[in-house]
């Protein structure tokens, strides 16, 4: 009797129904609502045909992805046009009330696979859980002819947020066609479904626009540079362009086709008015008094060189018409994203024209007219059957009508935006700025600021009062100013970006310790796949801070609970040996390098990180904290 009830027991903790938590056998991000997983396998033969089924209207663009998925697999699939004589099936079904057509079941059995959905989105999410289940071997090129096992399991899923996307910034380095789509399938895995595309900004224009070649022409390029950002050289004159790229409308037309067959929305933005250098150096008609002479390079120039169109010239709005005509023409997303951040109007104020717009239409200040500004360029936008999106500092001077604002600057852009009953997706850059330090800055390519993966997976899309109905979602931004290849711009980008896509999927409860596991099998699955990422969650964290004593203290902590560090200040490498950090450390006399090391379940797992003392000293100038006793 015992034996029984031991068995029985056993069997109960193996099928029960998981909510809010993802058995330790099962590794998907993002983390699924409801998860039952089931006894037994089903087992792909290698070299034996497996029949598929799926339902017409969405079949052969759901079918060509999977395809694709599976090119290394060795797995052979044979299309059925019956569901009854099918192993793998795709079913569309009627959406009950209330349902998102992206929810989807998942049932695996050791005979058969089932995925059902309302819609596309639903099918297309199936069978990236699919996908997951799988070993992460099953991604790597030139495998040996493997039978595939797989988990019976029983899966039903919906997202959270309607709106679930990434930014890539392709004007301060351009990323070839086939980069960005490489970029859009990998978000796509993960359930993210908008692509915000970056296509304008100082450094270059990225778009084909048939009414204004120039644009492209001569805004597209500009001198090659290296270097840190801001402290480039300018330009110089008879220097020749060669640095960039851009667009044609067929490019455009092919990544919207590929995207479309990952469920994927992509949302160009035009960014206006400020950010325009390159625009105002293919048209300088555009400018209040004096364009730049040449495409930014990543040299200083806020405040010194026009970046604003002007206002106040009729030409500006006869342009942005013509253009916004063939954007709208060319992408099929409903939201068009025109900017309107970061606008520098100190031109504006001693503009002629700009004055003199401002006294015609009654406006107060250089916010109103910005406002003025953007409030037309949505009437445009209207005028085609599409929604204006832009950066939080157009609710500065009046909120367009019909807006939805974007908030990067923390919160309260948006909660300001939903107060006022606008739609708001929040992307406050202290959760999803990707192009932040995500570790040690000694370690980690040169940027600016920190964003963790712990930061990321800590963001809360509806802050607290304000109602859930006007937060369509979130996303993260990867501005490029220092990413100028697109291996770094995946290192920039994962792990945080998965940490995002459950942040923006999965429903409210998060388990820092399960999603830490799930991430070093995704690490894996990466490596299979050569898809870079960054392992800084692994690294110790240094935080030198002045005490109470006036001494200089060092604090070494982790994202990673389970993490011991060690530590020395004699010039060797540190190991499972040396000083175990447990408190806050001073700096020994005549030191001049802290190495430190972390190590997980007795093995090393972060990089070594050796910081020279006086960098430690001058970090510590700006902390001062209370230590023990002291």
């Amino acid at each position: 009797m015992k034996r029984y009830l031991l068995f029985f027991t056993l069997w109960i903790c193996v099928v029960c129904t998981v909510y809010g938590e993802v058995p330790v056998s099962i590794s998907i991000i993002p983390r699924p609502e409801q998860v039952e997983v089931q006894e037994g396998y089903f087992t792909f033969r290698h070299g034996r045909p497996v029949s598929i089924y799926c339902d017409a209207t969405v079949s052969k663009d759901l079918l060509e992805v999977l395809y694709e998925k599976f090119k290394y697999s060795g797995i052979v699939f044979q299309p059925v046009s019956e569901k009854n004589k099918a192993v793998l099936s795709f079913v569309l079904e009627p959406a009950t009330s209330g349902e998102s057509s992206e929810a989807y079941s998942l049932q695996v059995g050791k005979k058969d696979i089932e995925v059902r959905a309302s819609g596309y989105g639903g099918l297309f999410y199936g069978m990236q859980t699919l996908l997951q289940l799988f070993p992460a071997s099953f991604r790597k090129p030139a495998l040996s002819q493997n039978d595939w096992q797989i988990p019976c399991v029983y899966i039903k899923d919906a997202p959270r947020f309607s709106w679930r996307g990434l930014m890539l910034d392709v004007s301060r380095h351009f990323f070839t066609k086939e980069e960005v789509m490489k970029y859009i399938d990998e978000l796509s895995e993960y359930k993210m479904n908008v692509f915000h595309w970056h296509l304008t900004d100082d450094q270059g224009w990225r778009l084909e626009i048939s009414s204004f070649p120039r644009l492209t022409e001569v805004g597209a390029w500009r001198a090659k540079r290296v270097g840190d950002w801001w402290t480039r050289e300018r330009q110089q004159s008879g220097e020749a362009a060669t640095y960039g790229g851009f667009y044609t409308k067929e490019d455009v037309r092919e990544v919207i086709a590929y995207a479309q067959k990952r469920n994927v929305t992509v949302m160009p933005e035009i960014d206006v008015p400020g950010h325009s250098v390159a625009t105002l150096v293919s048209y300088p008609g555009l400018a209040c008094f004096k364009a730049p002479d040449a495409v930014n390079v990543g040299n200083k120039f806020y405040g010194e060189d026009e970046n604003s169109l002007c206002v106040g010239n009729d030409s500006t709005f006869i342009f942005m018409e013509q253009v916004l005509s063939e954007v709208a023409e060319l992408f099929p997303s409903p939201y068009i994203h025109i900017g309107g951040d970061e606008c520098f109007k100190g031109f504006w104020s001693r503009c002629p024209k700009c004055q003199a717009r401002m006294k015609s239409e009654g406006l107060s200040n250089v916010q109103e007219l910005q406002s003025y500004f953007i409030k037309r360029m949505e009437k445009i936008l209207q005028s085609k059957g599409k929604h204006l999106v832009g950066w939080d500092e157009i609710i500065e001077g009046g909120l367009a009508p019909d807006a939805t604002v974007m908030s990067w600057r923390g919160m309260s852009g948006g909660i300001h935006a939903a107060k006022e009953g606008h739609h708001v997706i929040m992307t406050p850059n202290e959760h999803c700025y990707l192009d932040l330090y995500q570790g040690e800055p000694t370690r980690e390519p040169n940027t600016y600021s920190m964003c963790r993966l712990s930061d990321s997976y800590a963001f809360e899309p509806v802050p607290e009062g304000i109602d859930s109905s006007y937060i369509l979602g979130g996303q993260g931004n990867l501005w490029a100013e220092s990413v100028p290849t697109f291996r770094h711009a995946e290192y920039m980008t994962w792990p945080r970006g998965w940490a995002l896509s459950e942040v923006l999927w999965s429903q409210k409860g998060k388990d820092w310790d399960d999603f830490v596991r799930r991430v070093s099998v995704h690490f894996t699955r990466a490596d299979s796949a050569d898809i870079n990422y960054s392992r800084s969650v692994y690294n110790a964290i240094v935080t030198p801070f002045t005490g109470s004593d006036g001494q200089v203290w060092i604090e070494l902590g982790k994202e990673i609970e389970d993490l011991d560090i060690y530590y020395t200040f004699d010039g060797t490498n540190p190991d499972a040996h040396s000083s175990v950090y447990s408190a806050p450390i001073t700096i020994p006399l005549n030191a001049t390098r802290l190495r430190v090391i972390t190590y997980q379940s007795g093995k090393p797992v972060g990089q070594l990180l050796s910081i020279e003392t006086e960098e430690l000293r001058n970090r510590a100038k700006n902390t001062k904290r209370v230590v023990g006793n002291l």
